[in-house]
């Protein structure tokens, strides 16, 4: 095989083989590369355009295509091939753009594609922190501007121990009580992404500690790599670049006026005093907008203004403790909550923190309503499902409504696994279970509000949540080595700070966590202590929310489908579906809806109670088995000169012999008992070949009872006359 460029390297990554190779495949493009992992295998590329794009701000775009071939499957689809990323394949995407993009240079508008193709799958090692490392490994030997490298890895914990790389199977049976991803460089976490079980913020930042030290070696890795084969980096014009002149002239502009209008109440209100100032001070620099070159002075002019709030904000943050609406680094803005405000939804509730509101609205579905899940994980169905809208008229703007983006799967699977851990399982509570977060007002962390009025929307229909979530969004401004954390960031501190950090979680722990940073990297310190701050935020708004609705409703809602359940032995299915489904349509034409699935637990949905309860007690009597020692109310089913058959429930006779039905002697069956008849019996036993033998509780002590049956003619050596008197001993005939 002549592959002149091929070369392999390796290392120990959480305590098993990590290999990264380049010159193999796609070799046209600046950076390629595999890394496998077990037996899972990603192809990373990289490419950027020569020309920079026109657009203000870094035109990266990271795309994550799954092949079904990875995992032996041909695709689900009509078409039976791959179409658009379905929701893991987006958030994996995610999460490989959120590690790469702050360490890209400042002023680069080339457009940047990496893509991501999972060529193998064992489905014990994800996918997703390999494309990661694919992804750093294939821009550090490529010739595109990247401050690399980093690296990318899972953490769980289980038993007090954290694990490095766990399988999926274990993170997806609830082996580990953590699952979470960590994107590092050498000195700095970068992106961190969690789903937790109400674990503190100790075992939190802990777990991010232990991250970087199994990231240390995948990054020296990579280094190594650069140094060996990598390519010279491009040369750019960065695309930002000032006039000093220009600067100084909007700074003396703006001074002693810029600090009043950015601490004007009100969003909008805000923006309005801001660009007045801007246009005002940029009339004075440019008088005759029309003059050859005015328009090319206006922008700069603008980029400069730009720069000098951002500056300005940061300054009042850092130095004065001020935030723009008046609020000091750690205070919540106010909270309105109202419930139950969709008269036809089984669960509604508004959740409201200043200039941000969502209304949460929960829906309870039968089994029929579940997502089926056709990709690479190990899931085939979700029973729970969060959606996340995020409208323009929330930002007070006028945008096409297009379908649904990466922001909005992101946000709204942050809001699901915060939410996750509380829901009661499928066994105590078996119902689909759809939560949709409708964006009404932004700005700022509306993912985090969705949170908190998605857990009042799920109390509200009735939904047993083990406990309450809330969500708060935390900031940071960093200069040097001062820096301030923010609690309950906005819009303007969000696009203006050094750190997005949300945290949701009970009184008890954090239940989900995402962190983007838009700067080289923050330590564990400044985690630790943003952690700290955020649950103090966090323990206020669940206050707020027990002021309205501290716990679930006592009843689901009275529009919500009923769900009874019955387990019945798996020899039984046949007998509930019948023969063609002729039993299971008889049962929905009592009125309820049946589902039965393959370990015997039978499900029966009906907006009429009454209707679900008689189906249930049908199912119970088509796959009873009798008792030895139990009562039931039986129906004569026929009569014979030695007794009667008593059907026990449909399928299942006992015979009633003639001896107990009277406490005296009876001569003829008909006088005592007629077809159709009902009567009190209780079973006395089950012979080798199930045939029931049946007696009259009430009668017991009375008259003698009958043995257990061995047979047609009883025990052997034994003859009874037809009212069970002893004939005596059995004369053996040769």
């Amino acid at each position: 095989m002549n592959l002149p460029n091929h070369h392999r390297y390796t290392t120990q990554f959480g305590g098993r083989e990590l290999v990264i190779e380049t010159g193999k495949l796609a070799k046209q493009v600046s950076g390629s590369v595999t890394v496998r992992y077990g037996d899972t295998l990603v192809l990373v590329t990289a490419q950027m355009n020569d020309s920079a794009s026109p657009v203000p701000f870094l035109p990266l775009t990271v795309e994550y295509e799954e092949r079904h071939y990875a995992i032996g499957k041909i695709p689900g689809s009509f078409m039976r091939r791959e179409g658009r990323p379905g929701i893991q394949g987006t958030l994996n995407a995610r999460i490989v753009d959120r590690q790469i993009r702050p360490l890209f240079p400042k002023g680069l508008r080339n457009e940047v594609q990496v893509i991501v193709t999972v060529l193998s799958a064992d489905q014990v090692n994800d996918p997703a922190p390999l494309a990661a490392i694919g992804a750093s490994a294939a821009l550090a030997i490529s010739d595109i501007p990247w401050n690399g490298p980093t690296a990318c890895c899972t953490v769980g914990y289980a038993d007090g121990e954290y694990l490095a790389n766990p399988s999926m199977r274990l993170l997806h049976e609830g082996g580990s009580q953590l699952e979470l991803t960590v994107a590092a460089s050498k000195d700095a976490v970068l992106m961190v992404e969690a789903a937790a079980s109400e674990l503190s913020e100790d075992v939190m930042v802990g777990a991010i500690e232990f991250a970087q030290a199994q990231l240390a070696p995948v990054v020296a890795l990579i280094e190594r790599i650069r140094s060996e084969i990598g390519q010279p980096k491009r040369g750019f014009t960065a695309s930002n670049e000032l006039s000093q002149e220009a600067l100084e002239s909007v700074r003396r502009g703006a001074a002693g006026k810029l600090r009043d209008a950015l601490l004007t109440g009100g969003k909008h209100e805000r923006a309005e005093t801001v660009k007045a100032l801007r246009d005002a001070i940029i009339a004075g620099l440019v008088p005759d907008a029309a003059a050859e070159g005015a328009a090319a002075l206006v922008d700069e002019y603008k980029a400069a203004f730009d720069k000098v709030e951002k500056a300005e904000l940061r300054r009042l943050i850092l130095e004065e403790n001020l935030r723009v609406d008046g609020r000091r680094s750690d205070q919540v803005r106010p909270i309105w909550i109202e419930t139950g405000v969709l008269p036809m939804a089984h669960g509604s509730a508004v959740f409201t923190r200043g200039e941000t509101q969502v209304l949460g609205v929960a829906t309870l579905g039968t089994g029929r309503d579940n997502r089926l899940v056709d990709d690479l994980t190990l899931d085939s169905s979700e029973e729970f499902m969060l959606h996340y809208n995020f409208p323009p008229y929330s930002t007070g703007e006028v945008k096409r409504l297009r379908g649904t983006g990466r922001r909005e799967l992101g946000h709204g699977n942050l809001a699901r696994r915060a939410l996750l851990d509380v829901m009661p399982s499928q066994e105590e509570f078996p119902y689909v279970i759809r939560v949709v977060g409708e964006t009404l007002e932004s700005n700022g962390s509306s993912s985090m509000a969705t949170v908190c009025s998605g857990c009042l929307a799920l109390m509200d229909a009735g939904v047993p949540l083990r406990a309450s979530v809330a969500g708060i969004a935390m900031g940071l401004v960093m200069e040097g080595t001062s820096y301030r954390i923010l609690t309950d960031i906005l819009g303007s501190e969000d696009a203006l700070g050094d750190m997005d950090f949300k945290v949701t979680g009970t009184a008890e722990g954090v239940t989900a966590l995402q962190m983007d940073i838009k700067i080289g990297g923050i330590t564990a310190a400044v985690m630790r202590e943003a952690l700290a701050q955020a649950r103090v935020g966090r323990l206020h708004i669940l206050g707020e929310m027990a002021k309205t609705l501290a716990a679930p409703r006592t009843e689901i809602s009275a529009r919500a489908p009923r769900i009874l359940q019955v387990k019945i032995p798996v020899d039984k299915i046949g007998t509930v579906i019948g023969p063609g489904g002729k039993q299971i349509r008889e049962l929905e034409a009592m009125g309820a809806t049946v589902e039965v699935q393959e370990d015997g637990t039978v499900r029966i949905y009906s907006e009429d109670s009454n209707a679900a309860r008689a189906v249930k007690a049908q199912i119970e009597a088509l796959t009873a088995s009798a008792e030895v020692g139990k009562e039931y109310d039986g129906v004569v089913a026929k009569t014979t000169e030695f007794g009667a058959f008593i059907t026990l429930f449909p399928g299942t006779d006992g015979l009633l012999h003639i001896s107990q039905i009277a406490e005296e002697r009876v001569e003829n069956v008909e006088d005592f008992l007629k077809q159709g008849d009902r009567l009190r019996v209780k079973v006395n036993g089950i012979d080798e070949r199930g045939k029931i033998d049946l007696v009259r509780p009430e009668l017991e002590g009375k008259i003698a009872p009958r043995g257990p049956r061995r047979g047609p003619g009883g025990d052997r050596g034994e003859r009874r006359d037809r009212n069970g008197r002893d004939r005596g001993p059995r004369r053996d005939r040769f």
